[in-house]
């Protein structure tokens, strides 16, 4: 698996554990069902401690922080952001109290789109909203098992997958981004074309339909919520 390259006439790239790749799901989700097409859905797992430091909390209170105040702001504004978004589609966003490790929920999007693709948006479903109510341990392979079960996907053979050929393909595909140039999430590519945000939605519908009249400019339209089958 190439980066930059599929089959599919869009690649999108989310992790589980980015507030900004929760906001995008539904309304990238309606797009691909408004268009009736299947989008090639990657995991990029965010290293955060990277940029933007590392911090703890337990039971609300801050017991660990590499952070700088700068970098404190960055992280509070980024909820801000993402909340007022996610909130409008009927979502609670809680800040984590940890950096996760979401590897193993973001290889059980690998998962869903080889053994029953039709239910990805359910797994999508049954992961994101409860871990940003902070209900889910994403980081136990268990737990995302049931997630899949929930989600209707049978789960037999998941963790062994995780552990093997999906943590292999996973991290294979880690070490491509950042020298692709694929930095963040929600990010979508097409014909080599590389966008950071669901704000580019509108331009990525103008592109899938034929780029007929001008290109849009940059919007943060939800989508119709009602239209993805989750």
């Amino acid at each position: 698996m190439k980066a930059l390259e599929s089959s599919a006439p869009l690649i999108v790239y989310v992790d589980i554990k980015s507030p900004y790749a929760f906001a995008a799901i539904r309304p990238t989700l309606a797009l691909e069902t408004a268009l009736d097409m299947r989008f090639d859905w990657r995991p990029l797992t965010l290293d955060i401690p990277s940029y933007l430091g590392s911090a703890r909390k337990s039971k609300g209170k801050l017991v660990e922080s590499t952070r700088s105040a700068s970098q404190w702001d960055r992280v509070k504004y980024a909820y801000r952001d993402a909340r007022r978004y996610v909130e409008r589609q009927g979502y609670m966003l809680k800040g984590t109290e940890k950096i996760w490790d979401s590897s193993i929920a973001n290889i059980g999007i690998s998962w869903a789109m080889q053994t029953d693709r039709e239910r990805l948006g359910a797994y999508f479903d049954a992961v994101y909203p409860p871990f940003w109510r902070r209900e889910l341990d994403i980081e136990n392979i268990a737990v995302v098992e049931a997630c899949l079960a929930q989600a209707e996907i049978d789960a037999n053979g998941f963790a062994a997958f995780a552990q093997g050929e999906g943590r292999a393909r996973h991290d294979a595909l880690q070490a491509q981004l950042h020298p692709s140039g694929i930095y963040g999430v929600p990010t979508y590519v097409f014909d080599g074309t590389i966008l950071f945000g669901r704000e580019h939605l509108p331009f990525v519908r103008w592109h899938l339909q034929g780029r007929q009249g001008p290109a849009p400019d940059i919007a943060y339209d939800i989508g119709d919520a009602e239209s993805v089958a989750c």
